[in-house]
């Protein structure tokens, strides 16, 4: 099976594309800056005994979509999991005092820049008669965080969409879900360690999902082992928490 994990330099999109080829599956992943960093993740599934490459995609700039795709397709399995943070989310401002510009920007590449990846992919997976598509959506989506409503807004926008492409694909053998990810421990989080503790005691079971623990459902969901889940929000281990903000 031949996946495709968007943004799968680094954090979880890295853990997710090391799984997938150490499953057996022909692994194609993203980036969007950091080449080194995305061959470095190669070389690992390569070294591992898998197979990899890595191509430059933009979800910001809809013409890259297509093109990654073109040159690197076609896929049985998508793991969307590329995101746009705007590179200050969440913002300090009042709500009334993000701009508007910022909103279309964050729409623009995390709504939009899935649908054209979505397009792209689909006609490939309904001519074999299978296809796995997983969008990686976040627990400020239904939770919502302060200064964050550009962000929350578009991953929630993955909720309708899976449902609305599950429907639409479902009779051609393709699978979509919404992988619903809380607040995970990488090695690069710039996140304080007291936030993580306080989320991880509000959790049923005590911790934090790892980058590792997220691939691990990514996995599932996007795989074979997937037989007939479609068009539903999984909500990992961190997210559970379901609970007050910690600042």
């Amino acid at each position: 099976m031949h996946v495709l994990v968007t943004g799968g330099s680094s954090g979880i999109g890295a853990a997710t594309a090391r799984a997938f080829g150490s499953a057996g599956h022909r692994v194609t992943l993203t980036y969007k800056s950091g080449p080194d960093r995305a061959e470095r993740v190669v070389k690992e599934i390569e070294q591992a005994g898998g197979t990899a490459a890595a191509v430059h995609m933009d979800l910001g700039e809809h013409g890259s979509v297509l093109a990654a795709v073109a040159a690197a397709g076609p896929f049985d399995s998508v793991i969307a999991n590329a995101v746009m943070w705007g590179g200050d989310a969440p913002r300090t401002e009042s709500f009334e005092e993000i701009p508007i510009e910022h909103w279309s920007e964050m729409l623009h590449a995390n709504v939009l820049g899935n649908v054209v990846l979505a397009q792209s992919v689909l006609p490939a997976m309904r001519e074999r008669g299978f296809g796995r598509v997983v969008l990686v959506s976040s627990g400020i989506a239904e939770e919502g965080t302060p200064g964050a409503g550009p962000y929350g807004t578009a991953k929630m926008a993955l909720h309708g969409l899976a449902r609305t492409l599950a429907w639409q694909a479902g009779m051609d053998g393709v699978l979509v879900n919404v992988a619903a990810v809380g607040l995970t421990r990488t090695d690069s989080s710039p996140i304080p360690g007291r936030v993580f503790d306080a989320v991880a005691g509000r959790t049923p079971s005590k911790r934090l999902s790892t980058a590792e623990d997220v691939a691990a459902l990514l996995l599932f969901l996007g795989s074979a082992a997937n037989h007939n889940l479609t068009g539903e929000i999984i909500r990992e281990g961190s997210n559970a928490a379901r609970s007050a903000h910690v600042t």
